[in-house]
C-alpha cells in the first residue's frame, strides 16, 4: 500500500475511532515575531517596571520568601511585608533563568522542548464548573475531571495536560490533588502540571513523578517533569500559598509560569502601558525570587494582561488590548531571554460565535507574538470558569488549523508544478492529472469538526451546527479512549503513597 494511503487513513482514524485528527507532534513556530512596540518603547517599560519596583515595591506576605529577599539585598518593611528592589539585584539575579529546558512525559515520545521557538498547546486547568450542552453547567467533579483527562489524552493536537480540568468538589479540598495527580498519571502519558496552592502540594507532586518514572528527586531536579503556574494577586502582591508553591517549586528545580493576573481597569492602570509596566514588575520581581533560592530554576514569563467591560466590571478576553498586550508580552519576554506563556481567553458563556471569534483573537496574537506554552488552548469557557466538553474539541480544530498553518510552505520542483500547469493549459482543469493524483490525499488540511458539504446535504444529514457536532466527537472520542498501560508495581506504589498522604493530610 503507498505511504500517502496509510498517511491519510492516520490522519482519518485515532484508535478506531472515526474522529480525522493530525498525529502527536511537536510544534515550532518558524515565523518571526510580530512587534507592537519599538525598542525604545520595550526599554522604557522596562526602566518603569525596574523604578516601581525600587520605590514602591511588592508586598509579599510568605516569610520565608522575605528572609531569601533580604539576604538578596532587597529591602524589607517587616511591619508591612513590603519589599523593594534593587534595579541592578534585579537584572543580575534574573540573568540566571535559562532560555530553553524540556519536560519529562511518561511516555518519554511526548516529552516537551520549552522554548527555541517550540509551541506547547495545554489544556485547560483550574475552572470551578464544567458543562456539556446534554447535562448543561454544574459544579466540577471527580468523575467529569477523568473523563476530561481522557479527553486530552485523545486528542493528538494537546501536548499537556493543564492542571486539573476542572476543581473535583466532590473530594475533601486538602487532599484531592492527591486523587488529580493519580488520575493524570493513570489516565494519560502526557506531562501534566501540578498545583502550587502551598508547598505540600508541590512535593506530593514530585513524590509521586519519581515514583512514576523511577528517579530520584535529583535526576528529577537535572531532567524536570513538572510545570505549575504561579500568580501573583495583582495590584503588586504574592500571598502565602503561592509563596509556598513558588519557593517549594524552585528548590526542585521544576519549571514555573510566573504570571501576573492584570485586567487593565480594575487590578491595573486602565491604559495597556501601563498595565504592562505592572504586569513586568511582578513578573521580574517573581522571576528574580525562583532564581535566589535556586539559580537556573526553569521559569516561563507569563503575559495575561487584557482589560474589563468599564460598564459592568466584567473581565473581557479575546479582546484587541488582549491581543495586543499578549504580542507585547512576548517582546518583553525575549528582553530577558526567557520563555513566553499566554493562554487563549474567551467571556462568552456558551460555546457560540463569541467564543470562536474571541479564541481566534486569543490564538493568533499569543502565537504571532511568539509564545511557546498556550494556557488554556482548549476548553476554557466563561473566563476561565468553566470547562467546557463542546469548547475542547472546537478549541483542537483551531490548534489543528494553527499546527497546519505553521507547516512551511514547499517550494521545490515538484511542488512548483511547471509541467503540469503547462499540461493543462488554458482553460483546462487539474483534478485528473498525474500531478494530482499522486498528491491529493494529504494535499490539505483535514478538519476534525468542520463540515464543507453543501446546504442541500448538510440538511439532508441533520442539520448539525459545528457545536452539535463537537459534542459527537467527544463522545467518539470517549468510547474510543484506550488507557496508556502503567506498570502494576508503579500504579500499586503510587496508590499506596495516596492513601498514606491522605492520612496524614486528615490528621
Amino acid at each position: 500500500m503507498a505511504r500517502s494511503s496509510v498517511n491519510r487513513r492516520e490522519r482519518r482514524l485515532a484508535a478506531g475511532s472515526s474522529v480525522r485528527q493530525l498525529p502527536f507532534a511537536n510544534v515550532a513556530n518558524r515565523y518571526p515575531p510580530i512587534q507592537v512596540m519599538s525598542a525604545d518603547e520595550v526599554e522604557a517599560i522596562h526602566l518603569a517596571s525596574l523604578a516601581l519596583l525600587r520605590d514602591t515595591g511588592m508586598e509579599i506576605m510568605h516569610d520565608e520568601s522575605r528572609r531569601l529577599l533580604t539576604d538578596a539585598g532587597a529591602v524589607v518593611d517587616e511591619a508591612t511585608h513590603r519589599v523593594r528592589f534593587d534595579p541592578a539585584m534585579i537584572e543580575e539575579t534574573i540573568r540566571t533563568a535559562p532560555s530553553t529546558f524540556t519536560l519529562q512525559a511518561r511516555n518519554p515520545a511526548k516529552n516537551l522542548r520549552v522554548g527555541d521557538g517550540s509551541l506547547i498547546f495545554a489544556a485547560t486547568g483550574g475552572p470551578a464548573f464544567v458543562s456539556d450542552i446534554d447535562r448543561g453547567r454544574r459544579a466540577g467533579n471527580y468523575a467529569d475531571m477523568c473523563d476530561y483527562i481522557r479527553l486530552v489524552h485523545s486528542l493528538n493536537v494537546i501536548h499537556q495536560e493543564g492542571g486539573c480540568p476542572c476543581e473535583p468538589t466532590d473530594l475533601p479540598p486538602d487532599s484531592r490533588h492527591l486523587d488529580f495527580y493519580l488520575a493524570a498519571i493513570r489516565l494519560t502519558d502526557k506531562n501534566w502540571q501540578c498545583w502550587a496552592l502551598g508547598g505540600y502540594r508541590v512535593e506530593d507532586a514530585i513524590d509521586m513523578l519519581s515514583i512514576t518514572l523511577r528517579q530520584s528527586r535529583e535526576e528529577l531536579k537535572k531532567n524536570p517533569a513538572a510545570l505549575t503556574i504561579i500568580n501573583s494577586n495583582s495590584p503588586l502582591r504574592l500571598d502565602i500559598p503561592m509563596g509556598e508553591g513558588l519557593v517549594a517549586m524552585s528548590r526542585a528545580g521544576q519549571p514555573i509560569a510566573l504570571t501576573p493576573f492584570t485586567l487593565s481597569g480594575a487590578m491595573s492602570p486602565v491604559t495597556i502601558a501601563g498595565a504592562l509596566t505592572q504586569q513586568n514588575a511582578e513578573a521580574l520581581a517573581l522571576i528574580a525570587l525562583a532564581q535566589i533560592v535556586n539559580p537556573g530554576t526553569p521559569v516561563l514569563y507569563g503575559g495575561f494582561t487584557s482589560n474589563v467591560d468599564m460598564r459592568t466590571g466584567s473581565p473581557a478576553f479575546g479582546t484587541p488590548e488582549y491581543a495586543k498586550a499578549q504580542i507585547a508580552s512576548g517582546q518583553l519576554a525575549r528582553r530577558y531571554g526567557v520563555p513566553f506563556r499566554s493562554s487563549n481567553v474567551t467571556a462568552s458563556n456558551a460555546v457560540d460565535v463569541q467564543a470562536a471569534y474571541e479564541s481566534g483573537m486569543s490564538l493568533w496574537s499569543t502565537v504571532m507574538g511568539g509564545v511557546h506554552l498556550i494556557e488554556h488552548a482548549a476548553g476554557w469557557l466563561e473566563g476561565g470558569l468553566t470547562a467546557s466538553f463542546e469548547k475542547l474539541v472546537l478549541d483542537a480544530e483551531m490548534l489543528q488549523m494553527m499546527r497546519s498553518f505553521l507547516d512551511p510552505i514547499a517550494v521545490d520542483e515538484g511542488s512548483l508544478a511547471i509541467d503540469t500547469i503547462s499540461e493543462v493549459g488554458p482553460g483546462g482543469h487539474f483534478f485528473g492529472t498525474s500531478h494530482t493524483l499522486a498528491r491529493f490525499e494529504n494535499a490539505f488540511y483535514e478538519p476534525m469538526l468542520s463540515d464543507w458539504r453543501n446546504f442541500e446535504n448538510w440538511s439532508e444529514s441533520g442539520a448539525r451546527t459545528g457545536t452539535d457536532r463537537a459534542n459527537a466527537v467527544w463522545k467518539e472520542l470517549l468510547r474510543t479512549y484506550e488507557q496508556p498501560p502503567l506498570d502494576p508495581a508503579i500504579d500499586e506504589e503510587l496508590e499506596a503513597f495516596v492513601a498514606r498522604r491522605k492520612e496524614e493530610i486528615e490528621r
